[in-house]
């Protein structure tokens, strides 16, 4: 009919009709943004030891429910391996090197703040008059940047009351629905399970709250227990008594994450909230064993993910290939809100989001377009200098990581809680007396690293062969060194000329500190200064020599 009745106008009346379709959606979406919510949950340390991610022994019937109701994201990926750093990440968009979020926030030495200048997310939404709340683990600075309207976290509480008693974090729940419930929000659960502790409450603080002396009595948690011989030892860890022990502990401590989660989407529903709210669950970072947490390897950069609409609930339980990022999660909100990224500069320089919304794969999966996701690390605790920048890519179809190590001439560093862990305390003893780790890296591979790392994660799950020389690879390694040399631009990288060159004068200038007759890097042997923002296109990639782990100085 409408053709028909167009067909003596032409263009005027099809844009007529364009248009008034465009007024039409944009006035129905704009009537459901009254009704609006956001509800993310941060679980601490968590892998993919749940049944959602297909572990058939750790019972996480909570986390399932929702996962009914969500997309299940199968390649999401965290924008740095560390804990505070990431937070502000997701809360910001930003990865670490663009927020000022190096490391770990806190008191002493580890210190670490984002840029007074940043805009949050609690303070973006804050223009478009929505409520913002957290509950648990907050874990990044300084408070002017990350202001939440209602707050009861490790500042307020202890850290184990707001990130761990299922029935304290409750009574905060009702609070803040009770407050804010008639605006819309957006509620921030930064779940303290399943991080290590140690000492009197267990490894994973899976004793806190289970009814045994000393420990008292969480009313809304009924633990779960598992025997070490039933567990499963992901094939990144050693499968040592050591490691099982640790992992029984480990995923007590998921049953309360898991409870923490029921008890807020039995709330939401109570309060009549459950149809107005978007839900995301993600984690900050790798489990804290080696190979995993503060390593960008596929345990540390993985991350489980889960998208819940209400809106659109067709793709309910379905799982998407797409490659997404943490860095996805601040674009998403502001989409559902209908909201723009405020204008504003870090460092003189503007400031755009490189993630995108992840609405459009609750509608439908994409066929381009979510092929890349990137990474960026710098340091976690003060003392543990080791940035790196990572491109984690299906090029061509094929899936690929390239890991950039700025300072692999040093060893790299260890966790504080890692360390004293049963399980890297059994590797480190095992490796001193010469015995049998049943790990399937050496020690010393473990902290002397290539510049470069290039996995093809199709025929290399474990990541243990460094393609980086293969004339195989050539190609795909340069594009992929391009990229992130390209994503580096974007985001203002102050470590973009390093380790081979300086930042000065607005560009890159050579520091000549390969090793004699070996060139490689993004700044080759150049006696004059370089544009950062060509640098990627100037200079040609020389082919890698085969002791790549040896010739790169480090910058400090």
């Amino acid at each position: 009919m409408a053709s028909h009745y167009c067909g003596y106008t032409g263009k005027f009346c099809v844009v007529l009709i364009v248009y008034g379709l465009l007024v039409l959606v944009q006035g129905e979406r704009n009537k459901d943004l009254k009704k609006r919510n956001v509800l993310i949950f941060v679980a601490d340390d968590l892998g993919f030891e749940t049944q959602v991610y297909n572990n058939t022994v750790c019972k996480t019937p909570n986390l399932d429910a929702l996962a009914s109701r969500s997309l299940i994201i199968r390649n999401a990926y965290v924008a740095v391996s560390s804990c505070s750093p990431s937070r502000a990440a997701i809360l910001t968009g930003l990865p670490p090197h663009q927020s000022g979020q190096y490391g770990l926030e806190g008191r002493g030495e580890n210190n670490f703040n984002s840029y007074d200048v940043v805009k949050s997310l609690p303070a973006i939404l804050r223009t478009g008059g929505i409520k913002t709340g957290i509950i648990g683990k907050k874990h990044v600075g300084p408070d002017t940047v990350y202001q939440f309207d209602y707050e009861k976290t490790e500042k307020t509480n202890g850290l184990l009351q707001v990130g761990r008693n299922v029935t304290f974090m409750k009574k905060k729940v009702q609070k803040f629905f009770n407050l804010h419930g008639n605006s819309q929000f957006l509620l921030y659960m930064g779940m303290s399970d399943p991080h290590r502790i140690g000492g009197k409450t267990g490894e994973f603080g899976e004793k806190w709250g289970d009814g045994s002396p000393g420990m008292g009595i969480i009313p809304d948690w009924q633990p779960v227990w598992y025997q070490p011989e039933d567990v499963i030892v992901p094939p990144y860890l050693p499968d040592t008594p050591a490691t099982r022990a640790d992992i029984a502990a480990q995923y007590t401590s998921i049953s309360r994450m898991d409870a923490v989660i029921g008890m807020v989407m039995t709330e939401l529903t109570k309060f009549g909230y459950l149809d107005d709210t978007l839900i995301v669950f993600t984690s900050d970072n790798g489990i804290p064993f080696p190979n995993a947490k503060t390593n960008l390897y596929e345990p540390g950069m993985g991350t489980p993910m889960l998208i819940s609409s209400p809106t659109d609930t067709h793709r309910w339980g379905l799982i998407s290939d797409a490659l997404t990022s943490t860095l996805d999660i601040t674009p998403t909100i502001l989409d559902w809100f209908q909201l723009d990224f405020p204008d504003y500069d870090i460092l003189g320089k503007k400031v755009n989001l490189t993630g995108k919304s992840m609405l459009r794969l609750v509608e439908d999966e994409p066929t381009e377009g979510w092929d890349d996701a990137y990474a960026s690390h710098v340091e976690h605790e003060a003392t543990m200098y080791y940035p790196m920048r990572v491109l984690r890519s299906k090029h061509g179809g094929s899936k690929m990581r390239l890991i950039h190590n700025l300072n692999n001439r040093a060893p790299y560093p260890i966790a504080g809680d890692i360390y004293p862990s049963p399980t890297y305390q059994d590797l480190l003893n095992r490796t001193h007396r010469g015995v049998q780790t049943h790990w399937f890296k050496e020690l010393g591979d473990y902290y002397y690293r290539a510049e470069f790392e290039l996995y093809d994660l199709d025929n290399d799950v474990l990541e243990t062969t460094n393609v980086a020389d293969d004339t195989q690879f050539e190609d795909v390694f340069n594009e992929m060194k391009d990229k992130l040399k390209d994503w580096q631009n974007q985001t203002g990288d102050p470590w973009i000329c390093y380790p081979h060159g300086i930042r000065y004068k607005g560009g890159c200038g050579s520091l000549y500190n390969t090793k004699p007759g070996m060139k490689f890097g993004f700044v080759k042997d150049t006696p004059h200064i370089q544009d950062q923002g060509s640098n990627h296109k100037i200079h040609k990639h020389d082919k890698r020599n085969k002791i790549q782990n040896k010739i790169s100085n480090t910058i400090l």
